[in-house]
């Protein structure tokens, strides 16, 4: 499978020669500033990859910000930090701009933090060949911040942003976002108001895939209070069925009545009973105490929902709220959500957007892109503003791994896929219609 790959990958470079028909003048000119970047592109991956910005180290996600900052402004971009409150106990954004009217308004979205804190032990970029690094975060997402960077960069060396408006926004909490939302996402949404289209640079799901859907997510919580009694009493008419059956009770019907539709899914992280319980939001953990021979007085599950639209969120959440309130005797039960991510759904825009970036792709001589499965994507910060314009995503780095201590960036697909980014967004920013 691995030889397969390499080859697919090997054949991308080959076709590169036989384009030259099928770009402007002013494209093979774009297309050879990114050639002549890439060796200094994967060097500034290297070195903010070895800066830690786990989402709470605010230190960190901020030296990595000033990195990119310092990087946009030298390419002619309006920089500007933007700090949350320590209430949100987040560093904060990096927003970088240029002002005009030409065009489509494109904002970039990227992020700064990934989820390897300072006392991870995966802390720093290895190369384990000519192709392919070992990074913390190098391929979710840093490697996408870079496309970003060096795309935009290919176009300022050949001063093709005049009169353009593109706003980047790399935000320093996507792996775990700052409450409240209204706070930690009020300035991408705004930068959102003020443009025609988004493109995420997640993480590429596939050399020949790109996002045009994502599902949202929702936390939901069910508390269930049972009467604490002996055991021995436990079903008759005064003591009734207990905290942990009625929980169990709930669960099993979310998994019989709830599940089924399509792109839905819903999952129990978390689950305590007993006499006692006790949960730390902060840390996720919880302590419990209680008695074989007491009924249990106390449960506790917390969850996550996943959807592809608002309907069928409200949907899922009303079937919950009708088996919560079904209870076993002696016992109540409360449910509660929380908003997370929106649904960005698979909007006729969004395709239409799938379809410029096909056509860039098959220009460059790279094959076809296809819309990426929403099932198989988590959510991302694109999901926040495709209520106000079209989307693309997963416009990122190859690799593997992600999130986990083997995390891996593919190196060789940098250059071709920061071409076709930069073509994008050329093409766009000069669209008229």
């Amino acid at each position: 499978m691995k030889l397969i790959f390499r080859i697919a990958i090997v054949l991308h470079f080959i076709s590169v020669p036989l384009i030259a028909q099928k770009l402007s003048r002013t494209e093979k000119k774009i297309i050879a500033s990114v050639e002549n970047n890439n060796d200094e592109a994967i060097s500034f991956l290297e070195k903010v990859v070895n800066i830690n910005s786990g989402t709470l180290n605010i230190d960190g996600v901020q030296k990595v910000g000033k990195e990119f900052g310092n990087a946009f402004d030298a390419i002619g971009f309006d920089t500007n930090w933007i700090a949350m409150p320590a209430a949100v106990n987040r560093a904060g954004h990096l927003f970088a701009e240029t002002n005009g009217n030409k065009g489509k308004k494109l904002l970039l979205i990227g992020h700064l933090d990934t989820v390897f804190e300072e006392d991870s032990p995966f802390q720093d970029f290895t190369k384990i060949n000519d192709s392919t690094a070992h990074a913390p975060g190098g391929n979710d997402m840093k490697g996408g911040n870079v496309i970003v960077l060096y795309a935009l960069k290919a176009l300022h060396e050949n001063g093709l942003l005049k009169n353009s408006q593109i706003i980047v926004a790399f935000t320093g909490d996507e792996e775990s976002t700052g409450k409240p939302l209204d706070i930690s996402r009020k300035d991408l949404i705004e930068a959102a108001k003020r443009s025609d289209i988004a493109l995420g640079f997640e993480t590429s799901t596939g050399f020949n895939y790109a996002t045009v859907a994502r599902r949202g997510s929702s936390g939901w919580k069910v508390n269930v209070t049972g009467k604490r009694a002996h055991s021995s009493g436990v079903f008759n008419e005064q003591v009734g069925a207990g905290a942990i059956f009625e929980i169990s009770r709930i669960l099993h019907r979310f998994y019989t009545d709830v599940k089924g539709e399509d792109l839905l899914t819903f999952n129990p992280g978390t689950l305590l009973g007993g006499t006692f319980v006790e949960f730390d939001d902060k840390t996720s953990k919880g302590n419990v105490f209680g008695k074989s021979n007491v009924v249990a007085q106390s449960a506790e599950v917390r969850g996550g929902l996943r959807f592809i639209s608002e309907e069928q969120k409200e949907r899922a959440r009303e079937k919950m709220r009708k088996i919560v309130a079904d209870n076993l005797p002696q016992t109540t039960a409360t449910i509660t959500f929380e908003d997370s991510y929106p649904a960005m759904e698979p909007t006729e825009g969004n395709k239409k957007l799938l379809a410029e970036l096909n056509r860039v792709s098959l220009d460059l001589g790279q094959g076809e892109v296809l819309a990426y499965d929403p099932g198989k994507r988590g959510a991302a910060d694109t999901s926040f503003v495709a209520g106000y314009v079209d989307c693309l995503d997963g416009l990122g780095t190859m690799g593997t791994g992600a999130h986990t201590p083997e995390e891996t960036v593919n190196l060789n697909t940098i250059e071709a896929l920061t071409k076709r980014t930069a073509l994008l967004i050329y093409r766009l920013i000069n669209r008229q219609e």
